[in-house]
């Protein structure tokens, strides 16, 4: 079994130690490295004042047990966002790997004049952001934060509020 490292160069200017930015060269190793983490399928989901979104999640990962907390991952600038900074809360449905028609439907470039919750099963649990009853399950949250990284994405902070478990699509 052959081990992967990656190394980190660093760079110290004037007694202040500086990491460089991955090389190009090892980018292609590096995303061979995350592929290595937990992942699966999500939609995130929001709604305000009568209206109401989804997009399929970059990530997922829980960052806090006492209270329990999760850690969304959104673009910049997504049109979700204004849903999620107005209600304070969102939801995330964790995807059945045989549903084929939510991460089409919730995709980034997915026509947006029309409510990608009509003609879908949702409920609502504590925050009222939709959830998907095709789900395997789901969660409910209050957002304590939200941070502006120096990225593509900001990073959203919620509070479990509620959980639920479905059957999927299968319905087992």
């Amino acid at each position: 079994m052959c081990a992967l490292v990656l190394r980190s160069r660093r760079a110290d200017v004037g007694g202040v130690v500086e990491y460089l930015p991955l090389p190009d060269s090892r980018r292609s190793e590096a995303l061979s490295v995350l592929s290595l983490l937990p992942a699966g399928a999500f939609v995130i989901a929001a709604g305000f004042e009568g209206k109401r979104a989804g997009v399929v999640a970059r990530s997922v990962a829980i960052v806090a047990d006492e209270p329990l907390m999760v850690g969304i991952s959104i673009r910049r600038g997504h049109w979700i966002e204004p849903l999620i900074r107005d209600s304070r809360a969102f939801s995330v449905s964790v995807l059945d790997s045989a549903d084929v028609l939510s991460p089409r439907k919730f995709a980034d470039d997915a026509h947006r004049d029309d409510d990608p919750f009509d003609c879908i099963a949702w409920e609502t649990l504590q925050s009222q952001a939709p959830v998907l009853r095709r789900s395997l399950a789901a969660i409910d949250c209050e957002v304590v934060r939200r941070l502006d990284l120096e990225a593509d994405c900001a990073l959203i902070i919620g509070r479990v509020l509620d959980a639920k478990v479905f059957s999927g699509v299968g319905g087992k």
